[in-house]
């Protein structure tokens, strides 16, 4: 995503709020980091659940905090599916009308 102009304190605030809400209510999240550029114009989020389900909860539970996170201090928000999403986190996150892109496994270790 991108870090709308002069709003990078209020960005990294919110991005803690979530963090923290995360912390709070997702025991099903497995990894949830944030990653600012060096230039501080762009964050991504890695995020990993043990399934669709909490994934699922995840949304459900910072719904609030990444409405406002959007609205005012980001923007051009995308996301990256692997793996096996189940139909109902394709039909939710479809929904949600984001740039969204599915990659199943093919090989791995």
């Amino acid at each position: 995503m991108k870090i709308r102009e002069g709003m990078l304190e209020g960005f990294k605030q919110q991005a803690t709020q979530c963090v923290q809400q995360v912390k709070e209510k997702d025991p099903g999240t497995i990894q949830y980091d944030w990653f600012i550029s060096s230039d501080n114009t762009e964050c991504e989020i890695r995020e990993t659940y043990e399934s669709s389900e909490a994934f699922l909860a995840h949304l459900s539970n910072l719904r609030e905090q990444l409405q406002i996170l959007y609205e005012k201090f980001a923007s051009d928000h995308s996301v990256v599916l692997y793996g096996n999403p189940s139909p109902e986190l394709l039909e939710k996150v479809k929904a949600r009308g984001v740039d969204t892109k599915l990659f199943s496994l093919l090989q791995g270790l």
